[in-house]
C-alpha cells in the first residue's frame, strides 16, 4: 500500500516538472538583416561620397575603381570652376572663328637656344630664295648668339634664363610664340632647338605644313612612373589624371592653336605650380607635359599625336641620343625619312606604334634633332 501510493505521488511530480518545447527557426535570420544593411549603407555612401583618392578605390578591389565604375550608376557631372567657364569660353571662340590665311602665309621657325647656333649656315642654304615665306626668332638663354646668317641678324627676341625640367621652359616657349604672333602672316609655328635641322627642301616643308588643318604636338599616354606616376592630384580639378599625357616638346602648331597657347593660364598654373622636378618625390618634366595634355583636353582632334622633328630615345636616358660626326650620313638621314611609324616607349618599356595619315600618305619627319657631339 505504502509502495502503491510512493509510486503516484512520483508520477505526480514528475506531471508537474515542465517540459522542453521546441521552437521553429527564425525566417528572417538577425545577422543577415545587420550585414545586408550595413553592406548597403557602406556602397550608398560610397557612390555619393566617392573616394579623393585612387589609393582609396583599393577598398573595393585590386583593380583599383574600375571594378566599382563598371556597375555603379555613372557620378553626376562635376560643377566646373569659374576660370574653367573663363577659360572654355576663349578657347572655343579662338577655335570656332574663321581665320583666312593671308596672301604671304609665313612660317614662323622658333629657335630654342641656349647661347650659338651651330648649323646657322645650313638654315642659311635652306631659306636661300624664299624670303618672304618665312620669318625666324631666337630665344637664346645663356649667350647672345654672333649670327652668320643674315636671316638670323636681328631676330632675337628678349630671353629669359631656360632651367631644364622647369616651368621657364615653357615660358621661353610661349615668349617666342608671343613674338611670332605678332606678325599676322605667320600661320604655323614651329619650335626648334640649336642642334635641329630640315631634312626636306624648303618647298616641300611648307607645302606640307600649309596644307593641313591640324598641329602636331607628341601626345601619347603613359601609364608608367614616368608617365601618369608624375601626376600631382594638386591638379584637381580642373586636371584628372585620366586626361594626363607625355609628349615630345617639339611642336609645329597652327595659328590657332598658337593662340589658344597664348590665352591659357588656368591650365599652364597647375603645371607651373605642380609639374616640378622633386615635388612629392617626382620628377615631372613640364614640357613634357604641358601642351600634351593641354590639347588632349581642349581639342584632341585638331592634333596628330606625333611631332614632325625626329628625336632619338632609343637609349632612355634623360636626353636624347648623342651622334658624332662620323655617325651623321647620308643612310642614317634617309632612314630617318622613311620612318612612316610614331614609336613612343613608355615607363614599362612597352612600345605603343602610332601610325598618321594625311590624306593618303602616311606621315613623315620634316626636321630631325640630331645632337652632333663636337668629338668625333
Amino acid at each position: 500500500m505504502k509502495t502503491s501510493q510512493v509510486w503516484r505521488l512520483g508520477m505526480g511530480d514528475m506531471q508537474i516538472l515542465p517540459v522542453a518545447r521546441h521552437r521553429p527557426p527564425l525566417k528572417r535570420p538577425t545577422w543577415i538583416i545587420v550585414l545586408v544593411s550595413m553592406v548597403s549603407l557602406f556602397l550608398v555612401c560610397a557612390y555619393i561620397y566617392p573616394p579623393q583618392s585612387r589609393n582609396a578605390c583599393y577598398v573595393f578591389s585590386s583593380r583599383g575603381c574600375q571594378v566599382l565604375t563598371d556597375w555603379l550608376p555613372p557620378a553626376p557631372a562635376r560643377e566646373l570652376t569659374d576660370e574653367e567657364i573663363a577659360s572654355r569660353v576663349v578657347i572655343r571662340e579662338i577655335l570656332s572663328a574663321s581665320f583666312t590665311p593671308t596672301k604671304k602665309a609665313k612660317i614662323a621657325f622658333m629657335f630654342l637656344t641656349p647661347g650659338p647656333l651651330p648649323f646657322e649656315k645650313l638654315w642659311d642654304k635652306f631659306f636661300s630664295g624664299h624670303e618672304d615665306r618665312f620669318s625666324v626668332y631666337v630665344h637664346a638663354s645663356k649667350e647672345k648668339p654672333v649670327h652668320v646668317s643674315r636671316y638670323f641678324v636681328n631676330q632675337d627676341i628678349r630671353s629669359d634664363q631656360v632651367i631644364w625640367g622647369k616651368i621657364s621652359m615653357i615660358d621661353a616657349e610661349r615668349r617666342l610664340l608671343a613674338n611670332a604672333l605678332r606678325d599676322p602672316d605667320n600661320q604655323h609655328f614651329v619650335l626648334l632647338s640649336d642642334s635641329c635641322v630640315p631634312l626636306y627642301k624648303f618647298d616641300y616643308i611648307y607645302n606640307y605644313l600649309m596644307f593641313t588643318n591640324i598641329s602636331y604636338v607628341d601626345c601619347f599616354y603613359d601609364p608608367g612612373p614616368h608617365g601618369n606616376g608624375r601626376y600631382s592630384e594638386h591638379m584637381l580639378p580642373e586636371v584628372e589624371m585620366k586626361d594626363f599625357r607625355k609628349g615630345a616638346q617639339w611642336f609645329s602648331l597652327k595659328r590657332q592653336h598658337a593662340l589658344i597657347v597664348l590665352a591659357d593660364n588656368l591650365y599652364y598654373s597647375k603645371f607651373r605650380d605642380y609639374c616640378k622636378p622633386g615635388l612629392e618625390g617626382k620628377n615631372c618634366i613640364a614640357d613634357e607635359h604641358y601642351l600634351p595634355t593641354f590639347f588632349n583636353m581642349v581639342d584632341p582632334g585638331g592634333i596628330a599625336n606625333w611631332s614632325v622633328t625626329h628625336v632619338d630615345w632609343s637609349e632612355r636616358k634623360w636626353h636624347p641620343k648623342l651622334y658624332r660626326s662620323q655617325d651623321v650620313t647620308y643612310e642614317l638621314l634617309k632612314n630617318i625619312t622613311s620612318i612612316d611609324l610614331s614609336i613612343h616607349v613608355t615607363s614599362d618599356e612597352k612600345v605603343q606604334f602610332f601610325q598618321g595619315y594625311l590624306g593618303t600618305a602616311f606621315f613623315h619627319k620634316l626636321l630631325v634633332d640630331i645632337f652632333v657631339s663636337p668629338f668625333p
